[in-house]
C-alpha cells in the first residue's frame, strides 16, 4: 500500500488565529516549529520526527467560518501515536478536553480533541506497542 502515514496537512487561518493554532500544535501535541519556505504570508510549517506535518497559514483576512464550515470537507485528521497513558496525563494537565474511542475488535485506541478553530483531531494507538497492552 503506498500510503503509509499522514504527510501533512494545511489549516487555513488568519493571522490573529495563527498564535493560538502554533501554540496548540507545539505545547498541546508537541510538534516542533521547523524550516519553511519563502511563502508570502504568515504560516508555520510544524514537524514531528523530521518531517513536516502540520501546514498553517494565515493568509485570510477574518475567520472563514461565515463563509463555510470551520472544518471545510475534511471531519478530522489523525495522528499515528505513541504513549497513551502519558498524553492523557498531558491533556489532563493543559485541562484540554479529549474523549477516548476504544476500537471494538481492533487492538486500537483513540483519543479525540480540537484544535483552536474547531478541527477534529484524532490522535490513534496501536495497543500492542503500548506499554502494559490495554489502555
Amino acid at each position: 500500500m503506498p500510503v503509509t502515514a499522514l504527510h501533512h496537512y494545511t489549516v487555513r487561518c488568519t493571522p490573529d488565529e495563527l498564535p493560538p493554532l502554533v501554540d496548540f500544535y507545539t505545547r498541546v501535541m508537541r510538534l516542533q516549529i521547523g524550516a519553511r519556505p519563502e511563502i508570502p504570508a504568515p504560516g508555520a510549517w510544524l514537524y514531528a520526527d523530521g518531517q513536516p506535518i502540520v501546514h498553517l497559514y494565515a493568509h485570510l483576512a477574518t475567520p472563514d467560518t461565515a463563509t463555510q464550515p470551520v472544518t471545510g470537507h475534511v471531519d478530522h485528521i489523525s495522528f499515528r501515536s505513541r504513549g497513551l497513558k502519558e498524553m492523557r496525563e498531558h491533556l489532563g494537565a493543559l485541562g484540554v478536553p479529549f474523549t477516548e474511542a476504544p476500537i471494538p475488535g481492533w487492538d486500537i485506541h483513540q483519543l479525540f480533541l480540537h484544535d483552536p478553530r474547531g478541527l477534529k483531531v484524532e490522535m490513534t494507538f496501536w495497543m500492542d506497542q503500548e506499554e502494559g497492552g490495554a489502555p
